[in-house]
């Protein structure tokens, strides 16, 4: 078996590089027949055209081929309406193929589930983590082929959601959690599974999963709160790397000039020493005022979010981690506090709410990157 060609998980720059060649218009077109199917539902190929904007010869030769491939099915013909030949429908062969995710950023266990293409998880399968450092990848490697040996269909590829950052090759730059510096974990899955293999920082792959199948809109930061804190940003429907692939690592941002906890980093006030389960349960459980001390966490995370609310004029506010930590009395001193501190007349309207995907999301997220890779439909 080939090795499958390397996918890149991030755009690096929307500017055209030079002319578009017959494959790549063909290519954009294929993606765009599958983004309505997996977006509307089955339709007729007079239905595509209509939908695409490209003729009708068009979308027959792409369905025909998309048939050829696996990726589209014919469903029978619709139901008489008036006179003339019944339609045909098509649809995405959502039975067809599977998507296997990771998800790495757990603190006890690594997760990983096969995934049908509407993002529902048809099966589970975890691996403690390991206690020495050296020992992490071949774990990850070893849950990688149990969770594809239970597939029971073709697998259109491999997601993966790490603490760290990512660069749009797959490779982990830094994740000090694990002692990784440049760690090429996308080659390594794909030279031992096969198959292709996408990979991005857990947040990132996360805020993805809140806009395919959480409803968020199209300028969006989705906080991870766990035994960290992360943020993945889409604006205009697009995911923001930013120069050094950091984008959303805004755990050390420092939050005040009050001083505060000292930080695992060795600073003082860092958002994830105010914000990061381990450290917020500790003080709730000496606190005589809970709900005082979730007031001023999400006072501290309102203070990190502002700048980044007015600077990218984003729309809403995605919490994901423990429901009993950020929703309540948290998310809303968060939400006044972003209010307060950016143009009234344009972020009174902000939404601040918890995720729809908490447990979830990360292996959402890693399908989702799979199936935009692979098929282009997100």
């Amino acid at each position: 078996m080939s090795t499958p060609t390397r996918s890149t998980a991030v755009t690096r720059s929307r500017r055209s590089a030079g002319k578009i060649l017959p494959e790549h218009a063909r290519a954009h077109n294929r993606a765009l027949v599958l983004q309505s199917l997996f977006s509307a539902g089955a339709m007729s190929r007079a239905d595509l055209a209509r939908e695409t904007g490209l003729t009708r010869v068009t979308v027959s030769d792409l369905v025909a081929s998309l048939i050829g491939d696996g990726y589209v099915v014919e469903q029978g013909v619709r139901e008489a309406s008036g006179p003339g030949k019944p339609a045909i429908l098509v649809d995405i062969a959502r039975d067809g193929h599977r998507v296997v995710g990771l998800d790495l950023s757990g603190s006890e266990s690594f997760l990983g589930a096969v995934l049908t293409l509407d993002g529902e998880i048809v099966a589970r399968h975890s691996v403690p983590v390991p206690d020495r450092r050296e020992d992490v990848l071949a774990a990850i490697i070893a849950l990688a082929r149990t969770v594809v040996a239970d597939a029971h269909a073709p697998v259109l590829g491999l997601g993966v959601g790490t603490p760290g950052v990512v660069d749009d090759h797959g490779v982990v730059l830094a994740a000090p959690g694990f002692g990784w510096t440049d760690v090429d974990l996308a080659g390594e899955l794909q030279a031992e599974l096969g198959l292709p293999v996408l990979v991005a920082n857990d947040a990132n792959a996360a805020v993805l999963a809140e806009h395919t199948f959480g409803g968020a809109g199209d300028d969006v930061i989705l906080v991870r709160v766990g035994r960290g804190v992360g943020a993945g940003l889409l604006t205009g429907g697009e995911p923001l790397a930013g120069a050094r692939f950091a984008a959303g690592e805004i755990g050390h941002v420092t939050v005040g000039t009050d001083g505060g906890p000292e930080c695992a980093c060795g600073k003082i006030g860092c958002l994830e020493a105010w914000l990061a389960v381990p450290a917020l349960t500790e003080r709730l459980a000496a606190s005589d005022d809970p709900e005082g001390v979730l007031r001023d966490a999400g006072a501290r995370l309102g203070i990190a979010l502002a700048p980044i609310v007015g600077a990218l004029d984003l729309s809403e506010i995605a919490l994901s981690g423990p429901p009993e930590l950020l929703g309540g009395a948290l998310a809303q001193a968060a939400a006044d506090t972003v209010r307060t501190r950016t143009l009234a007349a344009f972020h009174d309207g902000l939404l601040v709410r918890m995720s729809t995907h908490s447990e979830d999301i990360v292996l959402r997220g890693a399908a989702v990157m799979v199936l935009s890779g692979r098929l282009g439909v997100s």
